[in-house]
């Protein structure tokens, strides 16, 4: 443009009444408003829906040997009741969003009304030029802030194997283990107690890093204190047929060699510190006696011991069909004939489960409130915020199935009155009564 047309656009913009000018404003603010919400509406619904075609092509094909095996009027009145199911699930998602978009509008009238009195009233404060163009940046926020933040969290989130806080201390074909070093002026007592600290298939090794930088890191707490500290890393599941098929034998006999290696390089037994998932199969390799002599204390933390123990869980199961309780429905085959359980597909379980917190609509509105400071400019997206966002997204890998199992029997069948697990390992019983008996002291 000219420096003759800029003054030209200039005098009319000038030139034309305030109500117009103002008009022309509110409605590029609302056009702006349009787009950026049915953008984050069909990305929030999009990253929902995402896991269940995957879940759609395993249901299908466990479906296919089941209708063999079970009599037509069975199955019908089966799929009837997982209808139900399915619109009691739904229900819940459509109330809790709605709910959440009246409670966000709702807060948001009395702005939007004091904003018009200002405008039309010419008086100081937001004008609904302003509360609409802050609308639409909180939505633009959303769509494309929002993500560009979660990707650039990634160089301080989590491990980081090869930036010199870390020192690889033994291998199987299955994991890894590293020394973690402290990240403070600490060094590391070599004649301290070792700690192992195993993290959990589901959610992955680097949430026990979360920000070391900011000091929010599980693993970084003991070895700032000059614990010799190790976190086992499960290789990658996609390139590795060891893991693909791990056992819950195979866990317990890989956990022993890097106990071995630990006791040998410090000269005292292993605490084995077990985080979620992490926790549940340290008791189990623990309670097998494969660990006997090498580790003699065991810490969990929101370590899931009896599954069934979880009411939200367990209300979703009864609500289910027995014909659907069945892990085949998240299983999938790879290429190579290897049976694995697919990690979208089980944290989609976990968002049925919560759908009330979980569903699309619901999600949009709470991140809304996140960001909303009640301040114009841009929201202030915090690096935990992303951190975790992180975490969800990309996170999720596959599962190796022997190792969900175990962790699906503990959460559809109760540990007995006599203290086993609904499983075994070696043949051999799971009693919680071994920890007393081998006094090993057990911190939740």
């Amino acid at each position: 443009m000219s420096a003759q047309e800029a003054d030209t656009t200039s005098k009319f913009w000038h030139d034309l009444p305030g109500y117009h000018r103002t008009a022309l404003q509110l409605a590029a603010a609302q056009m702006r408003s349009v787009v950026a919400y049915g953008g984050v509406l069909a990305k929030y619904h999009q990253d929902f829906m995402q896991p269940f075609w995957t879940a759609l092509e395993a249901f299908l094909s466990t479906e296919q040997e089941k209708l063999l095996r079970h009599p037509t009027a069975d199955s019908m009145r089966d799929y009837f009741e997982l209808l139900q199911f399915n619109l009691q699930v739904g229900e819940k998602g459509f109330q809790s969003g709605i709910n959440a978009m009246l409670e966000y509008h709702g807060a948001r009238a009395n702005d939007a009304i004091q904003a018009w009195l200002n405008t039309v009233y010419k008086r100081d404060g937001e004008t609904i030029v302003d509360f609409t163009e802050n609308e639409a940046r909180l939505l633009e926020t959303l769509l494309y802030d929002y993500p560009k933040a979660i990707r650039a969290i990634k160089p301080e989130y989590g491990f980081h194997f090869d930036d010199g806080g870390y020192v690889k201390a033994g291998e199987t074909d299955r994991f890894l283990i590293y020394q973690v070093l402290p990240t403070n002026t600490e060094g590391v007592r070599e004649n301290g107690k070792p700690v192992l600290i195993v993290p959990p298939y589901v959610l992955g090794a680097n949430i026990l890093a979360f920000l070391p930088a900011e000091n929010k890191s599980y693993v970084h707490a003991y070895a700032n204190q000059g614990i010799p500290t190790y976190i086992r890393i499960l290789k990658d599941i996609d390139a590795t047929p060891a893991v693909q098929t791990l056992t819950g034998e195979q866990d317990a006999l890989d956990t022993r060699i890097f106990c071995e290696i630990l006791k040998k390089r410090h000269g005292q037994p292993v605490t084995l510190n077990g985080f979620c998932q992490g926790g549940f199969v340290a008791m189990t390799g623990l309670l097998s006696g494969e660990l006997d002599d090498l580790v003699d204390a065991l810490i969990t933390c929101v370590a899931p011991m009896d599954g069934t123990r979880s009411k939200a869980l367990v209300e979703y199961m009864q609500h289910l069909p027995p014909r659907f309780r069945d892990l085949g429905y998240a299983v999938k085959r790879l290429p190579n004939g290897n049976r694995v359980v697919d990690g979208k597909v089980m944290s989609w379980v976990y968002k049925l489960k919560s759908m009330e917190k979980e569903a699309p609509f619901f999600s949009l509105y709470r991140d809304l409130k996140i960001f909303d400071n009640g301040a114009a400019g841009t929201a202030n997206i915090s690096k935990t915020a992303a951190a975790i966002n992180n975490w969800l997204i990309y996170d999720r890998g596959d599962l190796p199935e022997a190792i969900t199992k175990m962790s699906f029997d503990s959460y559809t069948v109760p540990v007995d009155r006599q203290g086993n697990l609904p499983f075994k390992l070696f043949g051999r019983n799971l009693n919680f009564k071994r920890l007393q008996e081998k006094n090993i002291p057990f911190l939740i």
